[in-house]
């Protein structure tokens, strides 16, 4: 396969900044494409521009990502205000570093093509808006942003595009004996063993949610089948976890704000399920190989689903007027026992 990068420089590329100033899921769908990046380019210093909380992110996946840059925002772009003065220092930092290679991965391009082009590297790549000529991207480089197509394969075909093998569809996320050792200090995880309870995250960014009266019921199906329920969550999503709680029949442990990226990412690995709102800790359920059903209100399982569709089920909210289609989805890949520990004991 030909290499488009190395033959542009003539070389292999000694550093890479990566432009993906979004959310949690959006940097969780990427990952197959970071990790055909590095296995093309391994001597390579990749850096990736995003936004604050992407650093704790970054530390996570030293094997794909060596370096975080804080991005300051762009006019237009309405994940953060911009400041104007930390815009131009920013723009003034990346040109002094030289970047052999900027790939613009945030999305079509409309909005952030023209800065990419700003950021001074030797060669630039990325997606522009298909049929929409108002950019003068270079066509060896850039392609037209693949619309419908699921976001994993979105940014392994621009790999392919340019002449970086794919290295697997798969999500990851490693934990770390420090995530163990943090969530050991949660009180309320005491009385929680492995695969003895199951996680419900009824938050997320959309403004449309799935009904909380929902979640509680669909909370309650899965207390009558034996096991305890964890509701997870922000501290911002507190009062959305604690309006679930609330209105369930059954107990629940509730740990709304008392968790950080890597414990509730070791707390779900050890669930049997999980039952969430279409935001990020879907994707980390399908990284972790945790079963899982997701409802979808204003995305599409097409686009954004986990590919695995036998361990990670797919509602859309048109279907889930009722809670019925979800506990129904969710007993489905609950072991036929409704005792967990004798589950465990088997």
């Amino acid at each position: 396969m030909n290499n488009k990068i190395v033959a542009a420089l003539r070389r292999q590329p000694d550093s890479i900044a990566i432009f993906r100033a979004i959310k949690l899921g959006d940097l969780m769908v990427a990952i197959p494409a970071l990790r055909a990046l590095r296995m093309a380019f391994p001597r390579a210093k990749i850096t990736l521009i995003s936004l604050p909380w992407a650093k704790e992110f970054v530390a996570r996946f030293p094997m794909y990502i060596d370096e975080f840059i804080d991005f300051p925002g762009w006019p237009g772009l309405p994940e953060q205000p911009v400041d104007a003065g930390r815009t131009v220092a920013f723009l003034k930092l990346m040109q002094q570093r030289h970047f052999d290679l900027a790939l613009q991965m945030q999305g079509n391009g409309t909005l952030v093509n023209p800065m990419m082009e700003l950021l001074g590297a030797r060669v630039t790549a990325g997606f522009y808006p298909a049929g929409l000529k108002a950019y003068n991207v270079n066509p060896e480089f850039y392609m037209p942003y693949p619309e419908g197509e699921h976001e994993i394969r979105k940014h392994l075909s621009l790999m392919d595009f340019l002449g970086i093998p794919t290295q697997g569809f798969d999500l990851d996320f490693p934990l770390t004996k420090q995530d163990g050792l943090r969530a050991a200090l949660i009180p309320e995880l005491d009385s929680l063993n492995p695969k003895e309870y199951v996680c419900i995250h009824p938050g997320g960014i959309s403004a449309r949610r799935w009904p909380e009266s929902h979640f509680a019921q669909v909370a309650d199906s899965l207390a009558e089948q034996g096991y305890k329920v964890v509701l997870t969550g922000t501290q911002s999503e507190g009062p959305i976890v604690e309006s679930v709680r609330e209105q369930m029949h059954s107990s629940a442990v509730s740990l709304a704000g008392k968790t950080d990226l890597g414990t509730l990412a070791w707390v779900l690995s050890r669930a049997s399920l999980l039952v969430s709102n279409d935001t990020g800790v879907a994707h980390l359920a399908s990284a972790l190989k945790v079963p899982s059903v997701v409802i979808y209100t204003t995305s599409q399982p097409e686009e954004w689903g986990a590919l695995n569709r036998e361990r990670h089920r797919a509602v859309l909210e048109v279907n889930a007027e009722s809670p019925g289609a979800v506990i129904e989805e969710a007993l489905s890949l609950l072991p036929e026992t409704s005792s967990p520990s004798a589950v465990l004991a088997a």
